[in-house]
């Protein structure tokens, strides 16, 4: 197979192989992206937590949009709710969630070392 046969091959490809990627890329943004998420992530890094201390360590995150976010997680497989007798829960990362670690420890690095300016 030459080099021209090659290039026409990946050049064929290439618009399906860039749909699948952005499709997927996009999901996974939309979803880790959403307002709060990344917060929580980041409290869910350290360890389970109840739902009252999430709330405590993420400033200004109303008890409906935590309630909401923590569903979206648990119902994509990224946090599990716990029940702990006696009628305790806390909500820990899965392996799914805790693979997740060091997307967010680049962008929390990024966003440090490059600072939005609010203007």
């Amino acid at each position: 197979m030459g080099a021209a046969s090659t290039r026409q091959s990946r050049a064929e490809l290439a618009p399906h192989r860039r749909q699948a990627c952005c499709a997927l890329y996009h999901q996974a943004v939309e979803l880790v992206g959403k307002r709060w998420t990344g917060a929580i992530l980041i409290v869910l890094l350290d360890g389970p937590c109840r739902f009252s201390e999430v709330g405590e360590l993420v400033p200004d995150l109303s008890d409906r949009l935590l309630s909401e976010r923590m569903k979206e997680l648990e119902a994509h497989g990224i946090v599990e709710r716990r029940a702990i007798d006696p009628v305790r829960v806390e909500y820990a990362l899965t392996a799914k969630g805790r693979a997740l670690e060091p997307a967010v420890n680049a962008l929390k690095a990024w966003a440090e070392a490059f600072p939005i300016s609010h203007g």
